[in-house]
């Protein structure tokens, strides 16, 4: 089992680029989210719940799920810091099979770079939605200038709308939303916004 680096970052993690970059993913998601106050919603690799912890008003309850148990820590105390009710964290590593969850949305904001076997993960995912429920995904463009042995280089829309069709979605939308300077590995970058019905 080697480190999980994100173990390391957690207490510093909330920077400033990347509150900031939270932020637009935020005001991005929340247009999907219309409607949705009787709505359970999974964001799976929450991280510290930057971009979760801001939409606990629009969905009756968020689940903060990590496999870094330090990202989970600084989450719950977060949690209990802003006195939120309708907010709770688990630590877990949904590609080494899910727990019994469900849920009508689930939330994957810049974490499918990181998880070497698409494929099974968005099966996971499937599974936990609950019918007719959603799947968003919130990850950068396809990008050449970047080259990491343990992350993908970004997304090409089509590429990953055939892989969520292959795991059971039936429908998927998918739209660039943002231009950044130096956001993905120090590059300039585009981030799209996937969202996918069961």
């Amino acid at each position: 089992m080697e480190p999980n680096v994100f173990e390391e970052m957690a207490k510093r993690y909330d920077t400033e680029e990347r509150v900031k970059l939270a932020n637009i993913v935020v005001e991005e998601v929340k247009k999907e989210l219309q409607d949705s106050t009787s709505k359970t919603l999974i964001d799976y690799g929450s991280g510290t719940g930057l971009v979760s912890l801001e939409l606990t008003d629009m969905v009756k309850s968020v689940l903060l799920v990590d496999s870094s148990e330090q990202m989970v820590e600084v989450a719950k105390s977060k949690i209990t810091q802003r006195g939120f009710m309708n907010a709770d964290v688990l630590y877990s590593n949904f590609t080494q099979g899910a727990p019994n969850l469900k849920a009508d949305i689930v939330l994957m904001s810049l974490v499918l770079l990181h998880i070497p076997d698409t494929e099974s993960i968005l099966q996971e995912l499937f599974t936990i939605l609950n019918d007719g429920g959603e799947l968003i995904i919130v990850d950068f463009d396809k990008n050449e200038n970047i080259s990491h042995p343990k992350v993908h280089n970004g997304f090409v829309h089509e590429e990953l709308k055939d892989q969520l069709s292959e795991a059971g979605f039936r429908s998927t939308e998918v739209r660039t939303f943002h231009h950044g300077h130096q956001i993905f590995m120090k590059q300039d970058a585009s981030m799209f916004i996937a969202s996918s019905s069961k």
